[in-house]
């Protein structure tokens, strides 16, 4: 089965203020391994269920990926990777912060059976009735992050 990990937090754990909105807003670092032979692009969608609202909150949406994509750098995408538009309205990473408590954040990779046509401005909740039909595998992990975690050190 395919996996998504970073080496800057573990799954089900806190990731580091710098990835924060107001911590420095980096998008965090991923590795992607054991893609199914028959993928042709790879798409990450990173989820806040726990913001207010019945579709939460979307942080970060990329496709067309390269499909032997195993590595996710803070300052780099693939050639040929589209960033879409977030819940903030831009394109790009757009990092945590909650307006309470402590949310997680889930990076979600898919392998899909096509490349994607879509234009820059594509909402996620398009790009995932776009996707749905073409998953063959995907994998999940996730991020908390708190409101006050702004505050601590690192």
């Amino acid at each position: 089965a395919m996996n998504i990990f970073s080496p800057a937090f573990a799954d089900n754990a806190k990731m580091p203020k710098i990835y924060a909105k107001l911590g420095g807003n980096q998008r965090p670092p991923l590795e992607i391994s054991e893609v199914p032979a028959e993928t042709k692009t790879l798409a990450i969608i990173c989820h806040d269920p726990d913001a207010p609202g019945r579709d939460g909150f979307y942080h970060w949406t990329v496709w067309n990926l390269p499909a032997d994509t195993t590595t996710i750098t803070s300052n780099s995408l693939p050639i040929g990777a589209v960033e879409g538009i977030t819940s903030w309205g831009r394109p790009g990473w757009n990092g945590p912060q909650p307006p309470f408590g402590t949310h997680r954040y889930q990076f979600y990779v898919y392998a899909l059976d096509t490349t994607l046509d879509l234009p820059i401005d594509t909402k996620p909740k398009e790009l995932i009735t776009t996707i749905t039909p073409h998953i063959i595998d995907q994998a999940m992990l996730t991020g908390k992050f708190g409101v006050l975690d702004i505050f601590k050190n690192d």
